[in-house]
């Protein structure tokens, strides 16, 4: 897919401007604070359902005014036309696509296919289950076309369990909703395994491109139950005197991880720049597995290229990408050497003072 025009108002620092990308290589630069990074986030937003820099209503809508708006028109591999806009007041939002009003923001997921490499990745490796689990289910999103009506099943019949718990005899009303969390949460669960199965070989060619000293990479789904021992349903009945005291769901699919072994050894002896480079070899192996399922490479955002990569890093990075087809925005304070080396198309856009322009 590629993004032809990006419309950003009362967002953070813009006040109203526009960007239009070009296919291949674009690149954003300005000052520190400018609002580079600000454009990736928008993007984000409409392709995540949420910002990787913090909530909403914590600063994206710009001082003094109700909401921020923002509208993008993309178009498919197969010369398709869409067209997706967002209002959000903080606490609120309304979303349209292709003319329709959106019910649920995971319409817009579904919709847009943009991935994000920018310096909280990191967190893809060493940060707590949910942002794994949001990685796994954000693509799954794309190549299974019932998992987000799964999803949304589980998570009502995990809220009403949740109600329950913390009701005074309500044990009798628990069958019906853990009927409906087994029913729903182990198709879940097979998709996520096969998704991640799927996701190692595509692992294993990043891994080789950019951290080909770490050796193998393998990549195992905790399913959020010891299911080896037991099924679904059976979990949650043994756990529900746990359950009943705590007054929430302790096992299921909610509490699903991706666990990343290094040929036995624990993600912590990594260093800070090889988390990095991890955290973008999932990011890249995810972009390479829907480019395989969809037949045709999400849009990919590099924030910050040249500080978060040394050089030769930089390098593997580019050559991964060469020729693959993909749009990728790329930000930074000035044009990275490795871009300018070479020798191919680059978009060069300026963002200061709330404006985008195409330098010339």
């Amino acid at each position: 897919m590629r993004i032809e025009r990006l419309r950003l108002q009362h967002f953070r620092c813009f006040a109203q401007t526009e960007f239009r990308p070009e296919p291949g290589f674009n690149l954003l630069i300005g000052q520190n604070g400018g609002g580079k990074t600000s454009v990736l986030e928008a993007l984000h937003l409409l392709a995540h359902g949420r910002s990787f820099r913090g909530r909403v209503r914590d600063g994206l809508v710009r001082r003094g005014q109700p909401a921020l708006e923002l509208l993008v028109d993309w178009q498919t591999e197969e010369a398709a036309s869409h067209r997706a806009g967002l209002r959000h007041t903080g606490s609120q939002w309304q979303a349209r696509l292709d003319g329709q009003e959106v019910q649920q923001l995971g319409q817009l997921v579904a919709a847009l296919a943009v991935i994000s490499f920018e310096p909280g990745s990191h967190a893809l490796v060493d940060g707590g289950s949910e942002t794994r689990r949001r990685y796994l289910d954000w693509g799954l999103f794309h190549v299974e076309q019932d998992f987000l009506l799964l999803w949304r099943q589980y998570a009502r019949a995990l809220k009403q369990r949740n109600a329950l718990l913390r009701q005074p005899g309500s044990r009798s009303q628990l069958d019906g909703w853990e009927h409906e969390m087994v029913r729903h949460g182990e198709v879940l669960t097979r998709q996520r395994e096969a998704y991640v199965a799927g996701l190692q070989a595509s692992l294993a060619h990043s891994v080789s491109a950019l951290l080909p000293e770490l050796g193998s990479i393998e990549l195992h789904l905790h399913p959020g139950w010891k299911t080896s021992a037991l099924g679904l349903g059976d979990a949650l009945l043994l756990a529900r005197e746990r359950d009943f005291a705590l007054g929430h769901t302790t096992v299921g699919p909610h509490r699903a991880d991706l666990r990343i072994s290094l040929g036995g050894l624990p993600t912590d002896c990594l260093s800070r720049g090889q988390t990095k480079q991890l955290a973008l070899a999932l990011v890249l192996a995810q972009a390479r597995q829907l480019a395989e399922a969809l037949g045709h490479w999400p849009v990919l955002q590099l924030d910050d290229l040249a500080a978060e990569l040394d050089r030769p890093h930089q390098e593997r990075v580019l050559a991964e990408l060469d020729g693959c087809g993909a749009q990728v925005l790329i930000t930074g304070t000035e044009c990275p050497v490795v871009l300018a080396d070479r020798g191919e198309p680059l978009a060069v856009f300026h963002v200061e003072h709330g404006e985008i322009s195409r330098a010339v």
